[in-house]
């Protein structure tokens, strides 16, 4: 063998493998004969479905000549004996940013101040936005990094795909080899995919600070490439790249299971597939990323076990946490049993070396060994378009290959030789396989010690033994990655905690680790082991490993999530006080009936056979609460405060099924909200009507059919009284009038424009949903305090021929409810806030009652996640404050909030063929001690008071056994970190962040 190798040395070291690069000058003699080598007697995997027994392989220069068995070997090849070896396919990366620089972005996360800078600063005629750059291309700023290069070679890679990772529209990435050469020669597919984000990146604009804001501007880039391509008046670099690289495959990079879907939804506006590099989590939700269509890139980076030795730091874990860390190795898996096609990257890890770990990880959780050959191999070579060149070992392919010591996914396999475009690169030593046996091992800051590596393979696990006054033997991890070598262990004490060892064989002879050590305390040093002698082992017999036992997914996944969802009944809710909120009243020993989602009858002394009969003696039976005016359920941002104007952004982009609050205020009866932007604006995004369906994904949580909404917002917020620089339009409420009356002008013009027939008029997102407000198909709710600003809006409404649907918060509500009236406004209030800032200052807890009296749809919101949980206590306020009637004070936040968004048809009240929106009490519903016992949303109880006490117990036992679980996990020297709080993010209408930055310190948190 030695000869063999000395002979493929000497052979390689005068030839070049690229003899046809010849625009390249030489200094010196030129010498372009390639490399011919016949590697023999080999277990050839040429991809996935096909292996071969001792068959040969023949390349030529950095060609695969053939493959076969029974081949015969042509003169002047130089013959390698690789009996008892494999060769496999190089390993393919479709996600990387190698040989790339990636530009350092300025922190500025939660509620950070903004630079105000509105449109782009880059020099030359390119687009408004810094985060569009579809003009970058990776293969003008390419350069190879021989350092991670060789780092990506060990793993067993031979080409990446390298994506710029900034911006939302990125530009367009190229595959590469990972050989050392001119930077030219590695290139094997200049333009491999059109790249996308929703994280802004390094643009230092302002706009988008939201997720929805970088849907948006991505949705509003599409609709202006496609304008741009028919015109010819402007010229504009980014909008050519951008129309240009259409053809191209596209990459969009996500950070869950939500923003898969996200992005599909856009994909399917614009009829687009998107190959979606995803976060990894894609089995809390299969059903729905399978029905997207799309393939996938998914990462290998599982979260680490958590610390929990410490019972006040795992208080700080949540459910989601913890099931996260057990059920994310089954993700690919998962997908594979779904038959979703996926790539597997390694991407997103802490070390290289990890990648073997825990993709055999991924393998004991079921994925299967052929999938996982694909998924590195001939899948991310289809979808970058490379097939033609890499990913399988056939004739005329480039030969990147990997010669190994054994099945590639076994545990101790070795990886000796790793050849990328016919160039070797030495991996491990072949003549190193072995490393059982008994070590000298010294650490620094612990001493001497002694190491025992046992097991299969060469070497697969590890005992430390310590003599002495503190003698000590415990069991430690070990794992090898050819000449890597890392072992944890614990001695309990002298040192206290994880000695974690990581380095690689120095020496064949005797066999010899060094490396580096990192205690528990952080001091670091060095380790050397040497060999002693052979180790005494008796040979085990092997046994199937059994599968790994892991908990269920819920929905959604966290606090109070259920494998299954309730389902929909036939329920008679019997004997019980109904407040009907219709000509009949408050029916007293009365009935409801649900059926099919609808509310079948209500009266006395119904019946219905086979129906789930619950008895509501003393109790209340009222319509489901509905919250006009609510922030739960959004991510990502509720407001994109950049500009004055955002009426092109949706919340309906950016609905979070998996926010604990709409669990939360369903135990307050809440069954519907109205999901508003923020105030940051004088004109904010479009709202999203809600049923609070929980467990359901974010699509089925929308209210079908109801009309559309849009915020818009007055006083100290939009003028930025409180924050921002004082450079964004308007800052005075003059300026708030004009973004009025100037928005409203271009769109009427915009609407002229747009209705000649054959115009080419670029389609304006933010105009659309102005102009649907002209054509009364959108309706205005307005965040409002002051008198005289009421009556400003109220002025602009009326002389540019708009309506407002709704004055929310509207303290001052009691001064203008005449007008109100006469303008057929409604008004959203407090029942009693006030002097919580100055334009609240002359508020009063009567203002509900006078409009009320007045005549105007008058309705009690929250604009407060925990306020919802009670709305129906500030519903009774208003009995308190001003003797208004219970009945009417119920509507307040049942039937008056769903005139306003007219959906009174469908809910708001108890009434044969209304939604089944129903919720069961046990006191008045106003009383301070009423209860919701139950909450039924379409004829599901979704909040059950009985099942809730049972389902806390149960996941108690959870988090029990999770617990215990990562504890084990640390007993065997498994990778920890410290437990870190994850509270929901809570918002209101003043909320201000910059999604882009959070995603990206995020990402370097982890």
């Amino acid at each position: 063998m030695k000869k063999i190798l000395l002979a493929i040395g000497l052979v390689f070291s005068t030839t070049f493998v690229f003899a046809q690069q010849t625009t390249f000058p030489v200094n010196g003699s030129y010498d372009t004969r390639p490399g011919m080598f016949a590697f023999t007697n080999a277990t050839i995997v040429v991809n996935a479905n096909q292996t071969l027994t001792n068959a040969t392989l023949l390349i030529k220069g950095q060609t695969i000549q053939a493959v076969g068995a029974g081949l015969s070997v042509p003169k002047g090849y130089v013959i390698v004996d690789l009996k008892g070896k494999f060769i496999y396919p190089s390993l393919i990366d479709a996600f990387t940013s190698y040989g790339i620089t990636e530009a350092a972005v300025q922190p500025r996360g939660f509620g950070a101040q903004r630079q105000s800078i509105f449109v782009s600063t880059k020099k030359g005629a390119y687009g408004w936005n810094e985060a569009i750059k579809p003009e970058t291309y990776v293969k003008n700023v390419f350069s190879a990094d021989s350092k991670k290069a060789d780092e990506l070679r060990k793993v067993g890679f031979g080409s990446v795909n390298v994506i710029n990772r900034d911006g939302i529209a990125r530009g367009v990435s190229a595959a590469v080899t990972l050989n050392e050469d001119a930077d030219n020669s590695l290139i094997l597919k200049d333009q491999t995919a059109a790249n996308y984000s929703f994280n802004k990146g390094t643009s230092s604009n302002d706009y988008p600070t939201s997720l929805m804001g970088s849907i948006a501007l991505l949705r509003q880039t599409y609709y202006d490439a496609q304008w741009y391509s028919k015109q010819k008046a402007e010229y504009n670099i980014s909008l050519d790249e951008f129309a240009k690289q259409q053809a191209l495959p596209q990459i969009f990079e996500v950070d869950g299971w939500a923003n898969v879907l996200r992005a599909d939804k856009i994909g399917k506006e614009f009829s687009k597939k998107y190959i979606i590099k995803s976060g990894g989590d894609e089995y809390q939700r299969i059903n729905e990323v399978k029905a997207t269509g799309a393939s996938l890139i998914i990462p290998l980076a599982f979260p680490k076990a958590y610390d929990v030795e410490d019972p006040a730091e795992a208080r700080n874990l949540t459910l989601a946490q913890m099931k996260g860390w057990e059920l994310a190795p089954t993700n690919p898996a998962v997908l594979e049993k779904a038959g979703v096609k996926f790539a597997l990257t390694a991407f997103g890890l802490e070390s290289s070396r990890d990648f073997w770990a825990n993709i055999r990880t991924a393998i004991e959780n079921g994925l299967t060994e052929k999938q996982a050959l694909l998924a590195v191999t001939t899948i991310p070579a289809e979808l970058l378009g490379i097939n033609d060149k890499v990913g399988s070992l056939e004739k005329g392919k480039v030969a990147n290959f990997l010669i190994s010591s054994d099945n590639l996914f076994k545990n101790g396999n070795i990886i000796f030789e790793n050849w990328v475009q016919g160039k070797r690169f030495i991996v491990n030593k072949m003549d190193v396989s072995d490393v059982r046996g008994t070590y000298n091992l010294n650490v620094d800051g612990v001493g001497a010690l002694t190491l025992k590596i046992t097991g299969t393979g060469g070497g697969s696990t590890a005992a430390i033994e310590r003599t002495g006054t503190d003698s000590v033997k415990t069991t430690a991890t070990f794992t090898r990655n050819g000449d890597w070598v890392s072992i944890n262990f614990n001695l309990k004490k002298n040192p206290k905690g994880d000695v974690r060892l990581s380095g690689y064989i120095t020496s064949a002879n005797p066999i010899t680790i060094k490396g580096e050590s990192a205690l528990a305390d952080g001091s670091t040093g060095k380790f050397t082991a040497t060999y002693r002698e052979a180790g005494k082992e008796t040979p085990k017999k092997d046994e199937p490993k059994p599968s790994l036992a892991a908990g269920s997914v819920i929905y959604p996944f966290g606090a109070f999530g259920a494998t299954e969802l309730p389902k929909q009944e036939t329920v008679l809710i019997k004997n019980g006080t109904v407040w009907t909120n219709e000509k009949d009243g408050i029916l007293q020993n009365a009935d409801v009936l649900l059926e099919n989602g609808k509310i079948k009858a209500v009266g006395k002394n119904l019946s219905a056979g086979g129906a789930k009969v619950i008895d509501a003696t003393g109790k209340h039976i009222t319509a489901g609460i509905i919250d006009e005016h609510s922030h739960i359920a959004g991510s990502g941002g509720i407001n994109e405060g950049a500009q004055s104007v955002s009426a092109e952004v949706r919340i309906a982009d950016i609905i979070n099924s998996e926010d604990v609050n709409i669990y939360r205020q369903l135990a307050g009866g809440v069954t519907t909200s109205h999901i508003l932007h923020g105030s940051a604006n004088p004109v904010g995004g479009q709202s999203q009507l809600i049923k609070l369906r929980w467990g359901k994904s974010p699509e089925e949580l929308k209210f079908a059919g109801a009309d559309g909404f849009i915020k818009f917002a007055l006083g100290e917020n939009v003028k930025q009284s409180n924050f921002g620089t004082g450079a964004r339009f308007p800052v005075t409420r003059m300026g708030v009038e004009q973004t009025f009356v100037d928005e409203f002008t271009r769109a009427k013009e915009y609407a002229k424009a747009m209705s000649v027939k054959g115009n080419s008029v670029r389609r304006d997102l933010e105009l659309d949903a102005i102009v649907e407000i002209l054509n009364n198909k959108r309706f205005i709710t307005c965040h409002s305090y002051v008198q005289s600003e009421i009556n400003m809006l109220i002025h602009v409404a009326d002389s540019l021929g708009f309506k407002i649907n709704t004055f929310t918060h509207i303290l001052e509500g009691y001064k203008v409810a005449d007008k109100m009236k006469a303008h057929g406004i409604a008004g959203s209030t407090f029942s009693d806030w006030w002097a919580y800032k100055n334009e609240v200052a002359e508020a009063i807890p009567y203002n509900g009652k006078i409009m009320h009296n007045v005549g105007v749809t008058t309705a009690f919101n929250s604009d407060d996640a925990e306020m919802a949980r009670h709305l129906n206590q500030e519903a009774g306020k208003s009995v308190l404050y001003g003797n208004v009637p219970e009945e009417d004070a119920l509507k307040f936040v049942t039937l008056n909030p769903a005139k306003m968004l007219h959906i009174a048809d469908q809910v708001g009240s108890l009434k044969a063929g209304k939604d089944a929106d129903v919720v069961i009490w046990t006191a008045n519903p106003l009383s301070i001690y009423a209860k919701a016992e139950k909450t039924f949303v379409d004829g599901i109880a979704y909040w059950d008071i009985e099942k809730d006490a049972q389902l806390i117990k149960s996941q108690q036992a959870e988090k029990a056994r999770l617990i215990q679980k990562m504890l084990e996990s640390k007993s065997k020297g498994g990778k920890m970190q410290r437990p870190t709080g994850d509270a929901p993010r809570l918002y209101n209408c003043e909320t201000l962040e910059n999604y882009s930055a959070e995603l990206t310190e995020n990402e370097h948190a982890h």
